[in-house]
């Protein structure tokens, strides 16, 4: 059935919309999650994905043209489809607004027309780019973009969406779908505040309401990171990429040469090798992203980041959650004293909690795991596997390209260039820190180096965050890694009830945890359980970039009342021995 597209609304105060260009011309197909065309935003082109598959019938504006948003912009529809009465309607909500083509004759929306493609750019020396980046994630993209800055021809190749993992089904929806959780939450609690009035006893999530949120979120920032890479003149080519060799990329019906290639084809949930009844639900977090109805009961399998931000989310709305973890801590990135209070409160929360446990089968009924020797079983509704990630190398066979491999993950330097001179690899497929700002940052190191510019990756200072409410943050060593480097160690403490600002927000739970080398005082390690802890670990990131002592950040003045106060004060227990508030 025909689809009338309008000029879309992407922001509140928008109230007309300049067209930048048409991606596919009168009679040419459109595949559903195709760039359609491109909008002027007040902050960046932004491109218009296509909702359905179909042939675009009619064109009623052009490049260029601004008008009113929500007017018909254009008809995509079945090729022989009689859409005259579309047509006429449209051109009379448009009015003025059409343009002199579209209201000149409706014979072009009977049929498909030929498109000439369009002519091949000149190429870059004896190759057609001087880099091409495979895959469109957090390392590709921004690998893309900063080449082009860099005066570098530049190609990406994206199979599926733009933004990649971390922006479709990864970082940005799961924190969409926690901050509905963390709403809930507060509607809940509104009464300790002050407010009256309020049936919370009826408060719950709307999870169609939620999802759409989190679609329209998704939207704009690809769409935005789209934008940006035709702002900078990279060039996109939608597909996925097969590397021949260090300079020859096919895609599609298509050959691409380069003389550097950097891959980010990112990673891919992983799995157990155990026996699966196919009666039972089981869940990845990229199913899990999509879910529409809550279940009863839910098992999940891991008690990592991914594992423990998920659960949380489900009890946070309602759901019985069991959580098994094989090592004897969940979180085992995270301080052990940090995971202690963690445990705790996911605990009052109603999550069951069982480490040291090895899921030995998936039944019709439940999760069976072993136990110090003692077998058990966890009934449930559905199953959420959540073991991690390993790097997905789809499109690129490193036997057949001598490239060097540990454990599935392409071996790299600090200046992300792989055995294979040319070939340089970023993100989640080298398996160094699957961070989404890792892969950004990798990115930049690996664009300077191909520019001739000396820069390396410093992998011992790298952030993480995991978006829980209390929120944790970390950089640097636990304590335990830092006794194993340093032996003499510092430790400042500071707890969330002793600041003002954690009380005011009604969210007093958790610490801060400061760590420096006895030597010399340098902060080796901060580790955050608090509110706004996510935001406040580039502080502990920029310090120890700077190689700042505990006592040089201690006399930092921090602005009254805020959380950020936890910092100078934990800073004062590890180089004086003793904070100030407690």
């Amino acid at each position: 059935m025909a689809e009338v597209i309008i000029m879309p609304k992407l922001g509140f105060n928008m109230s007309e919309g300049k067209l930048v260009e048409w991606y596919k011309a009168e009679g040419e197909a459109v595949a559903k999650g195709e760039p359609l065309f491109s909008v002027e935003t007040d902050k960046t082109n932004m491109d218009i994905e296509a909702t359905g598959d179909g042939v675009v019938r009619k064109l009623f504006i052009e490049a260029g043209d601004t008008i009113p948003v929500t007017l018909p912009i254009a008809i995509v529809g079945e090729a022989e489809e009689d859409i005259e009465a579309l047509v006429k309607e449209s051109l009379e909500k448009l009015g003025g607004n059409a343009s002199a083509g579209a209201e000149a004759s409706t014979e072009s929306s009977s049929g498909a027309q030929t498109v000439e493609p369009a002519p091949k750019s000149e190429q870059s020396g004896s190759y057609d780019y001087d880099i091409a980046v495979i895959g469109g994630g957090p390392g590709g993209y921004v690998a893309a973009i900063k080449a082009a800055q860099m005066g570098k021809k530049t190609v990406i190749i994206e199979k599926e969406h733009v933004g990649g993992t971390c922006l479709n089904v990864g970082c940005i929806p799961t924190k969409a779908l926690l901050k509905s959780a963390e709403a809930l939450k507060e509607v809940k609690e509104c009464g300790s505040f002050g407010v009256i009035g309020v049936d919370v006893s009826k408060a719950a999530l709307d999870l169609e309401t939620v999802q759409n949120r989190k679609q329209t979120i998704i939207g704009q920032l690809v769409g935005g990171v789209q934008g940006l890479l035709k702002k900078n003149g990279a060039v996109l080519e939608s597909g996925e990429g097969v590397l021949e060799d260090p300079h020859t990329i096919k895609v599609g019906g298509k050959t691409i040469t380069a003389e550097s290639v950097i891959i980010a084809t990112g990673s891919e949930a992983k799995s157990l090798p155990i026996p699966v009844d196919p009666a039972m639900p089981v869940l990845t977090s990229t199913e899990m992203l999509n879910i529409s109805e809550a279940p009863e009961s839910m098992a999940v399998i891991g008690g990592g980041v991914i594992g423990i931000e998920f659960a949380y989310f489900l009890a946070s709305i309602g759901v019985k959650v069991t959580v098994i973890e094989f090592l004897d801590r969940i979180l085992p990135m995270v301080d052990a004293e940090l995971t202690a209070q963690v445990t705790e409160n996911l605990r009052e929360m109603g999550i069951e909690i069982h480490t040291g446990a090895k899921v030995t089968e998936i039944t019709a009924e439940g999760v069976r795991f072993e136990r110090g020797g003692t077998q058990s079983e966890v009934n449930c509704q559905q199953v959420l596997m959540a073991v991690g990630r390993a790097p997905s190398l789809a499109g690129i066979d490193p036997e057949k390209l001598g490239l060097k491999t540990e454990r599935g993950a392409i071996v790299t330097d600090k200046t992300l260039k792989t055995s294979v001179p040319g070939i340089y690899a970023i993100g989640d497929v080298n398996g160094k820190a699957m961070l989404a700002h890792t892969a950004s940052a990798e990115a930049i190191v690996a664009v300077e180096t191909i520019c001739g510019e000396k820069a390396e990756m410093d992998y011992d200072k790298i952030p993480s965050a995991i978006y829980i409410q209390p929120e944790i943050a970390s950089i640097g060593l636990t304590e335990e890694q830092a006794k194993a480097k340093y032996g003499e160690v510092k430790v400042g403490r500071f707890p969330m009830m002793a600041n003002g600002k954690a009380k005011v927000e009604g969210e007093e739970r958790g610490m801060i945890k400061v760590i420096t080398e006895a030597k010399y005082g340098e902060i080796v390690g901060v580790h955050m359980y608090c509110i706004h802890a996510t935001d406040m670990i580039a502080e502990a990131s920029a310090a120890m970039k700077l190689e700042s002592t505990a006592e040089e950040l201690a006399m930092a003045i921090h602005p009254h009342p805020t959380v950020s106060e936890i910092m100078h004060e934990a800073m004062h227990a590890a180089s004086c021995g003793n904070a100030i508030h407690i």
